[in-house]
């Protein structure tokens, strides 16, 4: 495979090219841009201000990469950038704004997928292998775990923490933390149940997948304040990396808070419940 430029595309002599590089029709690629090896920009996308792009990414038509953030009190003289890790696919009319303070960047990791007409906001920090559906929303200073899922339509409002492996309903209105395993959903977004099914296919145990439905039914539906519900979880569970992390995470810092949960009738615990599988919707 050969570097493939069409010729209506204006790429910048300063620009940084990696081999195998091919860009679209009337794409514009500015002189700050740093593009990795056998990387694919489509058709009229725009990289403007500082932009890394790793190897292998993948850029949709439409693209509008490094533009200045939506923030009233952003200066343009600002130097700040996005970077985004390898193998990361970003597609048709995504836009990902650069970050609001010097020398800083708005980052998504390796092996994302942000699907069509998707936005990630200024100083936003994606992990790796993190899944945004067409139309969500996320807003300036979010932070998005690993291998976590936000679902089409959902927003987010600006310092929002998404823990890892968590998965956000489709619409969801989200104005609180979501925990770390956690499926949430609804308008404002609650928790629902435990990711069983995003935990699966992340490798993660049955043992431990059951561990963090007995942690989600003391939390959630015990009826303890959320303190006394943390210390007694602490208390009664096993020792567990992914526990440690969900605790972790509820007792880190936060600007709005930890979503709720529902107020439907208790789940059945890990003494009475059956294979951990059953039951959970994704």
């Amino acid at each position: 495979m050969t570097d493939a430029i069409h010729p209506t595309a204006i790429v910048d002599a300063c620009a940084r090219l990696g081999a195998r590089v091919r860009i679209g029709a009337y794409t514009v690629v500015g002189p700050e841009v740093e593009v990795g090896t056998d990387v694919e920009i489509g058709h009229h996308a725009v990289l403007e201000g500082r932009v890394s792009l790793g190897d292998g990414v993948r850029v949709g038509h439409g693209a509008v990469l490094g533009g200045a953030p939506q923030d009233l009190k952003f200066s343009l003289d600002t130097v700040s950038g996005v970077r985004v890790g390898p193998r990361t696919v970003l597609r048709e009319y995504v836009t990902v704004h650069r970050a609001t303070t010097p020398g800083g960047w708005t980052e998504i990791g390796r092996d994302c997928l942000v699907m069509a007409l998707a936005h990630v906001a200024h100083d936003c920090r994606l992990g790796d292998g993190v899944i945004v559906i067409n139309g969500a929303g996320i807003s300036g200073h979010c932070e998005i775990g690993d291998r976590a899922t936000i679902s089409g339509l959902s927003g987010m409002v600006p310092f929002t923490r998404i823990g890892t492996l968590a998965y956000v309903g489709g619409m969801a209105k989200v104005n609180a933390d979501v925990p770390p395993f956690m499926i949430v959903d609804g308008q404002p977004a609650t928790v629902r149940g435990v990711n069983v099914v995003g935990l699966r296919r992340a490798g993660i145990g049955p043992g431990d997948r059951r561990i963090l439905q007995e942690a989600h039914r003391i939390l959630y539906r015990s009826g303890l304040a959320p303190r006394r519900a943390v210390e007694r979880a602490r208390g009664e569970l096993p020792a567990s990396p992914v526990v440690a992390a969900l605790l972790e995470f509820i007792g880190g810092a936060t600007r709005h808070g930890i979503c709720g949960g529902t107020r439907e009738a208790h789940e059945p615990s890990l003494a009475t419940a059956g294979d951990d599988d059953e039951g959970v919707t994704s």
